[in-house]
């Protein structure tokens, strides 16, 4: 009886969606491999629902937003500190807010 297979082919946003541009891909997956696990999830299921209708300018802003230690976004998104000054961004309070709204 042969095993069920246990790895699963990672989707993007749309499989039925046309394949996105190599910016695009970048992101998910460094939005996906940022070396915390919680940050994998709370960062990488924002981009991965959201990167294929991000304009140019949201992309900047996402990139911008993923320079940041992992530790302190994990701090921010997850409400434990609140964002300083020198961080706040429309996108980083999108993120924390999908972030704080999972389920």
């Amino acid at each position: 009886m042969a095993k069920p297979c246990l790895y699963r082919k990672p989707t993007m946003p749309d499989d039925s969606a046309p394949p996105l541009d190599t910016r695009r891909r970048r992101i998910i997956y460094r939005a996906q491999h940022r070396g915390t696990y919680e940050n994998d999830l709370l960062i990488g299921d924002f981009v991965k629902a959201r990167v294929a209708t991000m304009t140019e300018t949201e992309l900047d802003e996402l990139e911008a937003v993923m320079e940041f230690p992992d530790a302190e976004l994990a701090d921010w998104l997850t409400g434990r500190i609140p964002i300083p000054a020198h961080a706040d961004s429309p996108m980083l309070r999108q993120i924390r807010e999908a972030a704080l709204n999972r389920q």
